[in-house]
């Protein structure tokens, strides 16, 4: 936990209600992280019969903050500024921090993206109170105390850690944890904007433009196609893309294969790793550690290619192939190919 050693007790406890989120976006379009994020808020929000108050930053904010409404916020703080355009990271926290003041939430969460790292710690130590980083659980008890567990001892188990005596009560989730929100139809909210004089001191060199990095958000795939040490290298991984390619997926990965270097970090997938929720999981090689299996298992249908049948990550699977990955992915990028020159050949004879 952040900020224990300035942190000090708050007088009255009592004076903290509501959880509080802040949402990431690009443009006009939320971060997916951050609709989860408002998921697991709402649902803390109402589970202790409080509001759910979203912050937004940003310019020209109005359409992102009308659909954090629709989402199910009952709140919607909107600060805008030219200068607030693309994240800078003083700004940001110093704005979140006056409207932590102001509505003095008793729970305040962000996804642990990189940004929502960085402000995670600066906002904890400005309230001088405690946050628990990569969440991959939350909850709420009745005395309105988080519940916060992360995983510990090399992700082997997972840490519930309190935040009995400070305010707000903070943490980050790891992204692809929890289930996104869903619009609600009707859903009644307010938005609270204000117009924001940036201190030009605040905002550092001056950017002239940002360049997207270039890396794999397996969270928004709806396929992924992952392998694992089980492939004996990294040509493996090839074979992997080509059948991801086919039908419209992702590539990911196990620990080991990023570890030794086959592939990069970006496509792991796991508890140090991104998690994730595909239609589809194509696991190809992976044994099924504990800690892969925690970052896959809410795949609404996982199918495991792997030649040892007692392979762990068969006990979770819908369907199993038992067979070499060299013979089997291969037959199955054919039956693909397959089944697409038919029915093209259907629908040139209707």
């Amino acid at each position: 936990m952040v900020g224990l050693i300035n942190a000090i007790p708050v007088a009255n406890k009592d004076e903290y209600k509501n959880v509080g989120v802040y949402i990431e976006h690009r443009g006009d379009d939320i971060k997916r992280s951050s609709i989860e994020m408002i998921g697991i808020g709402k649902q803390l929000a109402r589970k202790i019969n409080e509001k759910l108050i979203c912050i937004v930053i940003g310019d020209k904010v109005d359409g992102i903050a009308k659909e954090v409404g629709e989402y199910g916020c009952d709140i919607v703080l909107a600060a805008e500024s030219p200068d607030l355009a693309d994240y800078r990271t003083m700004p940001y926290a110093q704005i979140i921090g006056d409207y932590i003041a102001e509505y003095k939430p008793n729970i305040f969460l962000l996804a642990a993206t990189r940004n929502g790292r960085d402000l995670a710690s600066r906002i904890a130590v400005k309230e001088r109170t405690g946050i628990t980083a990569d969440c991959t659980v939350l909850d709420v008890d009745e005395n309105r105390t988080l519940l916060a567990n992360r995983p510990t001892y090399g992700e082997s188990t997972l840490a519930e850690i309190l935040c009995r005596n400070h305010r707000p009560q903070m943490a980050t989730a790891r992204p692809g944890t929890f289930t996104p929100a869903e619009k609600e139809k009707d859903h009644k909210y307010e938005i609270v904007k204000k117009k924001v004089t940036v201190d030009k001191s605040m905002l550092g060199k001056q950017i002239l433009k940002f360049v997207p990095k270039k890396a794999t958000d397996l969270t928004a795939a709806k396929i992924v196609v992952a392998g694992g040490l089980g492939l004996g290298g990294p040509d493996g991984f090839k074979l992997l893309q080509e059948l991801a390619d086919l039908i419209g997926g992702a590539v990911g990965a196990s620990r080991p294969p990023v570890d030794l270097g086959w592939i990069t970090r970006d496509h792991q997938v796991g508890q140090t790793g991104q998690a994730v929720r595909p239609d589809l999981y194509i696991a190809v090689g992976i044994s099924g550690k504990p800690q892969h299996i925690a970052g896959m298992k809410f795949s609404k249908v996982i199918v495991s290619i792997n030649k040892d049948p007692n392979a762990e990550i068969n006990k979770i699977s819908d369907y199993i192939i038992t067979e070499d990955y060299r013979k089997a992915v291969p037959a199955l990028i054919d039956a693909i190919k397959n089944f697409g020159k038919q029915k093209v050949a259907e629908a040139q004879k209707a």
